[in-house]
């Protein structure tokens, strides 16, 4: 009954977020379905412990959606 329950009020997917120090250096973890709030705090594709302390791998980190602009086509004179 509970995989029923699943199907049908599927929750929105967790989100990694590891908070950065003003030296890049990873000092906390933390895993809900929206940014935290405050500074410092950046996406992650997931939560790796040998990272506390230590500067985030390039790979680590998640790159926000790219908002596209529509683009309107240009008035004839």
């Amino acid at each position: 009954m509970t995989s029923l329950w699943k199907l049908l009020f599927k929750r929105p997917a967790e989100r990694h977020f590891a908070r950065l120090d003003s030296h890049g250096l990873c000092q906390a973890f933390k895993r809900c379905q929206q940014q935290p709030a405050g500074s410092g705090w950046v996406e992650i594709s997931e939560i790796r412990l040998h990272w506390l302390n230590r500067p985030l791998p390039a790979s680590a980190r998640v790159c926000p959606p790219v908002r596209q602009h529509k683009v309107q086509p240009a008035l004839a004179a």
